[in-house]
């Protein structure tokens, strides 16, 4: 792939293979001089052979001026005297001490080796300079000594390496004589004796190297644990006469490790503070505290560690040409690249050269921002955070995606785990509750780690659907890349006079792509987004322009909780919002008088609404079943709603596509409304967005944060629930008003704001309204012998009771085969029907129970006519006397000639029906009319005068009489609805 003809870096230059096989992490950029010594199998790394240490090593000075005294020191003959014998290094952790340390033992240990790289060409040459003569590239062959002080423990002995020793002074004898008995015990004793020391290394008859690391891990709190005054003090002697005696003795050289106290962050006793101060004034008298790196040494160093081959000067040149067209052109000239104050913008293409692929605006932020950070480990920082941005924006590269011809600073990918956690861990954020802040600022207000979302990659992304930028191809992460590089400013506290974040100038200078097409107006409006108040980056703070100072831009992780929640809200995605809202109508819904509820999930895999239902297992035998529908894929009303329509008419049975439904009259189907869906999804997203917020790690680091959280989510919760149960309003079933009309799909809407149809209760009230259903306790005798047709006199048991869940003209009966059984039972008993065998033969029926719905012998039969039911038989011909119905008493004290055939029959009962509404404040007129009319009521039920009776009474009352009421109203079995007013 090329961008503007220029052949990009991933493909002029090599990733060394180390990186690419473990994807972009540097597994030895924190080297050891123990495993380097003494790793075997997997524990030996790489840079234990001289020649990969010389290859991955760029010689800056420092480090060549370092190896350099150490050879003549040890190769220099009678000359050895012109440079000091002890040599200490007092960087901080990452500084590139183990490094040294490491190029010291191969320099010793293997110089022939070390000699044919770079670094070790260099060194030599740099002795030469000094010694004015060149050293013998075996440097007389000298002998190593290491004692890797954080790998060894006061007082317990590794035989491997230490033998007999125990003490420091036996353990330095030991590897001085490679394990000779006789020579270590002559001079065992002798651990204080400065000469003895001396005489003991100058027996050797060869040069030695001293390589102590890290000092203070074995001087410090190590010889506080191991409890033993008497090592204590013989160490502290042997390493005093020790410092004393690589002085004086000739051919001898020491490199000591020791960070100086005040880079020092490790806590120690006041012993260990004690021992410290005494060595420090030791190394002081005796040593010369050398560094290793310098700041402008990064890019080199990073070049060489990284990549395996040198770009060609062709393809930094042409890069350069095509940045500087930018550079020079118009406003970029005048409002971004002349505001910069660092030489890096008058000397561009020279320090192209020295960064490639790197801009010179990241090298120079990480060269004199970074490094100069007290906890910034610098060198193994830098490589970790570089070596793991190469390797991602190389895989984009390769996939075809975008990549930066030149890395800058708002190039560093937060989305890649690698670089964001390198990034967070270098040491430049010092607290681990501000890292958590900036971790989680990262993925919600810049990019996530799917790299799908976060606000500023989403408005990249919405900027390249809508086609509303011309430059997006050139330019697709400018929103992303603008907030990276302000993100990268803010985590460094302090930078130049003390100021916070990035200037407009480095903000925009960090989106700029060489290509015409993105022009400054371009990069203002992509600030201009990143710094809207409604829409833009949470944690932005704006410090305006003013008295020649710039505007600037810092990510605050002092986040207030609607700024995370806002943050949050960008994260949710519609699914997880509809997932939400449906998992919410399932717990919701309640089945009241059904015998079962079924929600019915939106696809997720394409699937059109009417093969949803025809996989989602609604059909069921002899079970009422209110069956809720995901407002994912169905909702009703707005003209939008012909899919779920027809959807559920092919689940009933209905239309061209219909689907084989044998039960469909007693599925009835809860829909949302379409309109109500709309305000549920605002709410999930709400509610969705407190959920994330209470989980941060800052919200549970905080504890006023925490209940504040705590409380949002508890009101958005109570809030989703209260508008997903009002938006299902709408109530559809399968209906036949009478044998001769046709089947149709049937609606019922109810007040969403006061009812949901996701109580089953409800739906069966609102049912027994349209007569689809018959109520609790309404479904007697006489019902049924009103609902049973001519054609279901001679019907099996098992056919009439399932007519009630599959034939649409008959309601659903509010307790099932209960009611049915009990309807018989009392029709039988009133006479209105018979229960018959195969034979036509009356059955005796005394008891409920003995009904048998199930039975296919069993049959409805008619009831006989008076002067035949004098005599019923029963399954074994036992004859049974049968009781005649009150219909076919006769009152034999009434005359035959006072009955006036001609009048019309009396009617024995009415049906009263009325409403009240009625406000009892300050009203006594109407409280004791009302009362009148409820104490009239009593007495009639109290007499036995009513003798069916259905209502729902809505009142408000005080408090503490409710209490007393609904355990009344509960008692009849019946259920009563309470709220707060």
């Amino acid at each position: 792939m090329k961008q503007s003809g220029v052949t990009p870096w991933w493909k002029a230059l090599r990733i060394r293979p180390e990186i690419l096989d473990s994807s972009g992490s540097i597994a030895d950029v924190q080297m050891s001089l123990y495993h380097a010594v003494h790793g075997t199998g997997d524990q030996r790394p790489q840079y234990a052979d001289a020649a990969h240490y010389g290859e991955i090593t760029h010689p800056t000075g420092a480090l060549t001026d370092l190896l350099a005294r150490i050879a003549i020191r040890l190769g220099g003959g009678a000359e050895y005297g012109k440079v000091p014998a002890l040599l200490r290094l007092d960087q901080g952790m990452g500084g590139g001490k183990s490094h040294a340390c490491i190029g010291a033992y191969h320099l010793g240990a293997d110089p022939l080796e070390l000699a044919k790289t770079d670094v070790g060409k260099a060194v030599f040459q740099h002795a030469e300079t000094i010694l004015g003569r060149p050293l013998p590239k075996n440097l007389d062959d000298p002998h190593v000594v290491v004692l890797p002080c954080d790998n060894m423990t006061p007082g317990v002995t590794v035989h491997e390496h230490d033998g007999p020793a125990k003490n420091l002074h036996e353990r330095f004898l030991w590897r001085l004589f490679e394990g000779n008995y006789s020579r270590y015990d002559a001079y065992r004793e002798h651990f204080s004796n400065l000469s003895k020391i001396s005489e003991a290394i100058t027996s050797l008859g060869r040069p030695v190297l001293i390589i102590v690391d890290e000092i203070m891990n074995y001087f410090g709190n190590g010889l506080d644990g191991v409890g033993d005054e008497t090592l204590t003090a013989q160490d502290q002697a042997f390493m005093r006469a020790l410092l004393d005696a690589v002085t004086k003795t000739p051919r001898t050289a020491m490199l000591a490790v020791m960070i100086a106290s005040d880079k020092d962050s490790i806590s120690l006793s006041a012993e260990g503070a004690r021992r410290r101060l005494d060595l420090e004034r030791l190394l002081d008298r005796n040593g010369k505290p050398v560094g290793v790196h310098e700041n402008d040494d990064f890019a080199a160093i990073l070049r060489r560690r990284i990549f395996a081959k040198e770009p060609s000067r062709e393809v930094i040149d042409a890069t350069v040409r095509e940045f500087k067209q930018t550079m020079d052109n118009g406003q970029w000239k005048t409002k971004v690249f002349d505001l910069f104050h660092a030489p890096w913008t008058a000397r561009f293409s020279e320090e192209v050269n020295r960064t490639y692929p790197f801009h010179p605006q990241l090298m120079h932020m990480a060269e004199h921002e970074w490094a100069n950070r007290a906890g910034f480990q610098k060198v193994r920082s830098t490589i970790q955070v570089f070596a793991a941005t190469v390797f991602a924006l190389q895989q984009r590269g390769k996939d075809g995606s975008w990549a930066p011809l030149l890395i800058g600073p708002g190039d560093l990918p937060l989305s890649n785990t690698q670089v964001r956690e390198s990034i967070i861990g270098s040491g430049l954020i010092s607290d681990t509750k501000t890292q958590n802040n900036y971790r989680s600022l990262a993925q919600n207000d810049i990019v996530s780690v799917t790299d799908t979302s976060g606000t500023a990659r989403l408005m990249d992304t919405g900027r390249g659907t809508d086609g509303s930028a011309l430059w997006h191809h050139s330019n697709p992460r400018a929103a992303e890349r603008a907030a990276t590089a302000i993100f990268l400013t803010s985590i460094v506290s302090g930078r130049s006079q003390g100021r916070r974040g990035a200037t407009d100038a480095e903000v925009k200078a960090a989106t700029a792509v060489p290509d015409p097409a993105y022009m400054f107006a371009d990069a203002d409006s992509v600030i201009k987004d990143l710094t809207d108040p409604e829409t833009g980056l949470v944690s932005i703070e704006v410090t305006p322009g003013q008295k020649g100072h710039p505007t600037r831009y810092f990510l605050s992780t002092e986040q207030t909780l609607l700024m995370l929640q806002r943050a949050m809200r960008d994260t949710i995605t519609d699914a997880e919002r509809d997932t939400a809202i449906a998992d919410f109508a399932e717990h919701l819904t309640e089945t009241g008088p059904f015998d079962r509820k079924l929600f019915v999930r939106a696809s997720t895999d394409g699937q059109i609404p009417r093969d949803v239902l025809a996989g989602a297992g609604i059909d069921d035998a002899r079970a009422s079943r209110v069956v809720v529908l995901d407002p994912a894929q169905f909702t009703l009303r707005n003209g939008a709603d012909r899919a779920t329509r027809d959807a559920i008419q092919a689940a009933v049975g209905l239309g061209a596509d219909k689907l084989p439904a044998r039960w469909a009259s007693s599925a009835v189907f809860v829909v949302a409304n379409t309109q109500q869906r709309h305000a549920a999804r605002r709410v999930a997203t709400h509610y969705l967005a407190a959920e994330r917020v209470l989980g941060v790690q800052e919200t549970q680091d905080d504890p006023d944060m925490k209940a504040k959280a705590t409380a949002e989510r508890n009101e958005a919760k109570r809030s989703l629930e209260a508008h997903v149960k009002r938006a299902f309003q709408h109530i559809l079933f399968l209906a036949q008003p009478d044998d001769d009309a046709a089947r149709v799909v049937d609606e019922v809407t109810i007040d969403g704001k006061t009812e949901t149809a996701l109580n089953g209760i409800i739906v069966w009230k609102a049912l027994v309204e349209k007569g689809k259903a018959f109520d609790q306790g309404t479904f007697t005798a006489k019902a049924l012998l009103h609902n049973v047709r001519e054609s279901d006199f001679g019907r099996p048991l098992d056919e009439l009771r399932d007519s009630f869940w599959n034939t649409p003209r008959l309601p659903l009966l509010h307790s099932g085969q209960n009611d049915l059984r009990q309807a018989l039972f009392d029709a039988v008993q009133l006479g209105l029907i018979r229960i018959v065998n195969g034979e036509n033969e009356g059955v005796a029926v005394t008891g409920v129970s003995e009904i048998n719905l199930s039975s296919q012998r069993l049959r409805l039969g008619k009831p006989l006519p008076s002067s035949d039911n004098d005599r019923l038989s029963d399954d074994d011909g036992a004859e049974l006397q049968a009781e005649p119905s009150p219909d076919d008493k006769v009152n034999t004290d009434q005359n035959p000639d006072d009955v006036d055939t001609d009048e019309p029959p009396v009617p024995q009962e009415k049906q009263l029906a009325f409403s009240v509404t009625q406000s009892m404040l300050n009203n006594t007129g109407n409280s004791e009319a009302l009362s009148q009319l409820f104490r009239q009521l009593y007495l009639m039920v109290d007499n036995g005068d009513v003798s069916f009776l259905q209502g729902s009474i809505q009142m408000v009352l005080n408090a503490h009489t409710a209490d007393g009421l609904v355990e009344s109203v509960r008692a009849l079995g019946s259920s009563v609805h309470v709220r707060d007013m």
